[in-house]
């Protein structure tokens, strides 16, 4: 009897975790550099995500996209195109870490997820940080 109370109570413990889990709204961070790091150039960053899958551009399935790093820009709003260029790196093959050449002095990096379309996911799905660079 003891052995079914008690698998009845883990079992529901571990339900309620899921559930909490599975509500934890979608998230985009940067694991590497820290917010207002001093750096050296190039910049290694590692950028994380939670509560979507990282997916290649060009794939369509819900909650999936891929990452863009804005160099001294902010986000984007939802729905925008995220523009390709020198100051919006793309990383359309999924890539979760790059190097970045970056000129020495003060600047923000934005971490902004996309669609497969290059859509942004909107502010919800960006982070900000600033860097010193050496």
């Amino acid at each position: 009897m003891l052995n079914k109370i008690l698998g009845a109570v883990l079992s529901g413990t571990l339900f309620v975790a899921m559930a909490v889990q599975a509500q934890a709204p979608a998230r985009v961070f940067f694991v590497e550099p820290k917010d207002g790091a001093t750096v050296t150039s190039p910049v290694h960053v590692k950028f994380g995500v939670e509560g979507m899958q990282i997916a290649p551009a060009g794939t369509t399935t819900e909650n999936t996209g891929h990452h863009h790093l804005l160099i001294d820009g902010g986000p984007l709003q939802k729905g925008l195109v995220i523009p390709a260029d020198d100051k919006s790196l793309h990383f359309g093959k999924g890539q979760t870490e790059a190097d970045v050449k970056l000129p020495p002095g003060d600047h923000t990096l934005t971490l902004q997820f996309g669609d497969g379309a290059h859509k942004s996911y909107g502010p919800e799905m960006s982070q900000t940080i600033k860097v010193h660079v050496k």
